[in-house]
């Protein structure tokens, strides 16, 4: 694990949770149990503090940052997919970020929200609870249905079991 302590304030880890040799994990940032943080991720909690609920999924690529004495909070079971951009945002319980989005400055993303790949929720935009969203900014585009919820809940608790996996691997081994 890749964990930095900044100016006295150091990560801290629940039981369960994978993260990547690779990823940075920096300063006051708070992980919650059977949490999945992939290869190359950045959560930097040096101005403000990152919490990531249990559960959680932040896949490849991810930059998560927070302003200063402020936080950027993800809810339990919350998937953010590759290379997406989270910054001083509040992200509730399942929601889905999707590939490359953008969460920005005190925005909100609601429970069991389904925001589209590329799509940017700007400053202060609140996505309600259970709509998908999509666009350059989001706009709501219809409700969480029935099979949505059952394919990305499949798809959260295989990401649970991948930090599982890895952690029972001894994570990977390189081959050269």
């Amino acid at each position: 694990m890749a964990l930095y302590q900044f100016e006295g304030q150091k990560p801290k880890v629940d039981e369960g949770t994978f993260i990547a040799e690779s990823a940075l994990v920096i300063g006051d940032v708070q992980i919650g149990k059977d949490v999945y943080i992939g290869h190359g991720v950045i959560l930097r909690g040096d101005y403000g503090t990152v919490v990531v609920g249990e559960g959680t999924a932040i896949e490849e690529g991810v930059i998560v940052h927070a302003r200063p004495n402020d936080r950027t909070i993800f809810g339990n079971h919350v998937t953010v997919g590759h290379g997406a951009m989270i910054h001083n945002a509040r992200i509730k319980d399942y929601a889905v970020i999707g590939m490359r989005a953008t969460i920005s400055d005190y925005s909100v993303v609601g429970e069991w929200t389904i925001i589209g790949e590329m799509g940017l929720v700007k400053n202060n935009q609140n996505v309600p609870d259970g709509v998908v969203a999509v666009g350059i900014p989001v706009k709501v585009m219809g409700k969480v249905d029935k099979e949505q919820k059952e394919f990305w809940s499949y798809g959260k608790k295989l990401y649970v079991e991948m930090a599982h996996r890895y952690i029972a691997s001894g994570a990977f081994t390189r081959i050269d």
